[in-house]
């Protein structure tokens, strides 16, 4: 008669590590497949099972080796819009180097995060008695350490890159209430946290496999079922948002320093016979600063004249010998009554951090990149109401729409709905465009208020605190979305909550990473 099998240890690696490679290598594309334009949102699921099995009981060189595959797989795939910003006359190797270089810098990232993770995976199960313990912390120590590397990753260095974090694939799919609740990171964070207890689960085999599924699938059920966060709306704002599809790549420039102002206009006049409260350009609306410009002043000043309502405008404008990225609220007769300077120039795009240190590797690229905006110290919020009524709107430019800190700093200030001025066209018809789109539609939710996100040559829509689109513009046609949209002053527990559930639950993931590394020398000693 054999002996009975032994069950496996918990905290051996499930695959060898050439599996763990190609594992890894495959989890990247089929993770971008869950974002936009694909949108398949249950692959996100999969790409993160895949890299945990991955990593499950790796030491540390090879659970780096792992993170950093599939952070290569899944950045280069994800965003090779980058290539698109730069002169199409420039050789592809060269258009490449951002695209390369961000990749890069993103997939070191996940490698570290990932060793983090093996390394859990191997000494945390040694440290909780009880297979029902190991069912529950090694997942929250795996989950907080990939939130605390995508929190990190967002704001380190030069602001970091908030693009591409595993929640962002989430805002159409049934899960996309929790975003009220918990925001993008807690949602990222309860993702990877019952992925990880069904990848723990099948190593735990001391438990009856029936109590794991039933584990499973009820942590599923209840993502799955949370309710939305009621959000009560008090009065509407007729908002007319123009496309004007005018020439306004950083490459693809107009001719002429009028054509983009004179295309937005064009597009603008239909809005006219409409009774709107306010009038909304996209950034890169115009080559002109009405505020230096008398002939787009004029141009600002007829818009809100002839629409009975406040424009809300764009322009590059200087002040001294520093330049900015400034939306501008115009009103008929009295000219700028206040604005918005960006808080967050893109890195590499809108200034060049350290010029002197990185032309010294690429000085072709960098001297292309001439104006050097001025980070903005303004607040994000204006009134952009009536004499009779104030309405308060929080702004976001561009790439704003990815800082979390920004975007609840709006609707701590009192923001009842989002102005959200991109300007897409340097990206083509790429994917950038319904990934910022699907960001914007996570603001809706997480901030519980209506989005209304211009672009100028698209992908243009207005979205609802509960998600849904009620406007969309067609990408490279001009047009003009006038809707009513309702204001909202409701405060979501996400906006309450803010950076408390990434920094909360990664230094739960270190502070017992650390234990339990600290408790296992302590019994080998």
């Amino acid at each position: 008669m054999s002996a009975p099998a032994l069950a496996p240890e918990p905290t051996r690696p499930l695959v060898p590590l050439w599996g763990a490679v190609l594992l890894a290598l495959g989890a990247g594309p089929l993770t971008d497949a869950a974002f936009p334009e694909l949108g398949w949102w249950p692959l996100a699921f999969a790409g993160i099972a895949l890299v945990l099995v991955a990593a499950h009981g790796r030491r540390a060189g090879a659970g780096f080796l792992v993170g950093l595959v599939f952070g290569l797989a899944f950045y280069l795939v994800h965003i090779p819009w980058m290539t698109e910003f730069l002169d199409p006359r420039l050789p592809f190797l060269v258009r490449a180097v951002p695209w390369f270089a961000l990749s890069l810098v993103m997939a070191l990232w996940c490698g570290l995060g990932t060793m983090l993770i093996s390394v859990a995976t191997r000494v945390v199960p040694r440290a909780v008695r009880g297979a029902a313990g190991r069912l529950l912390l090694v997942p929250l120590v795996v989950a907080g350490l990939w939130t605390a590397r995508e929190a990190i990753s967002s704001i380190w260095p030069y602001g970091g890159f908030a693009w591409g974090r595993i929640s962002e694939s989430q805002s159409e799919s049934p899960i996309a209430p929790l975003f009220a609740w918990l925001g993008v990171s807690g949602v990222g964070f309860v993702m990877v946290f019952v992925v990880a207890v069904a990848v723990v689960a099948v190593r735990e085999t001391a438990t009856p496999v029936t109590l794991r599924a039933m584990l499973v699938t009820a942590l599923a059920a209840i993502l799955v079922a949370f309710p939305a966060f009621p959000v009560a709306t008090a009065g509407e704002l007729r908002v007319a948002a123009v496309q004007g599809n005018g020439r306004t790549g950083y490459f693809h420039h107009a001719e002429n320093a009028t054509d983009n102002l004179l295309a937005q206009f064009d597009a603008t006049e239909p809005v006219y016979t409409e009774d709107v409260d306010v009038v909304v350009w996209p950034e890169g609306a115009t080559d002109l600063d009405p505020l230096r410009n008398d002939f787009a002043a004029r141009v600002f000043d007829t818009v809100a004249t002839a629409a009975g309502a406040p424009l809300v405008g764009w322009a590059v404008t200087k002040r001294g010998e520093e330049y900015f990225n400034t939306s501008l609220l115009w009103r008929a007769g009295e000219g700028s009554a206040d604005f918005y300077d960006k808080r967050h120039p893109v890195p590499f795009g809108e200034y060049v951090p350290d010029r002197a240190v990185w032309r010294g590797f690429a000085p072709d690229l960098i001297d292309l990149i001439q104006r050097e905006y001025t980070p903005g110290t303004t607040d994000p919020v204006m009134d952009v109401g009536s004499d009779e009524r104030t309405v308060l709107a929080g702004f976001a430019i561009c790439f704003d729409i990815v800082d979390d800190a920004l975007m609840r700093e709006g609707v701590e200030q009192g923001a009842q709905l989002v102005l959200a001025q991109t300007n897409n066209a340097d990206f083509g018809l790429t994917d950038e465009s319904v990934q910022q789109l699907a960001i914007a539609r996570i603001r809706a939710i997480e901030l519980g208020r209506t989005v209304v996100n211009i672009s100028t040559v698209g992908t243009s829509a207005v979205m609802l605190p509960d998600g849904s689109t009620i406007a969309r513009l067609p990408r490279y046609q001009a047009g003009a979305m006038v809707v009513d949209v309702p204001l909202s002053t409701t405060t979501t527990p996400a906006v309450v909550i803010g950076r408390g559930v990434e920094w909360g639950v990664a230094a739960v993931a270190f502070g017992a990473l650390i234990g339990a590394a600290i408790g296992g020398r302590r019994r080998r000693a």
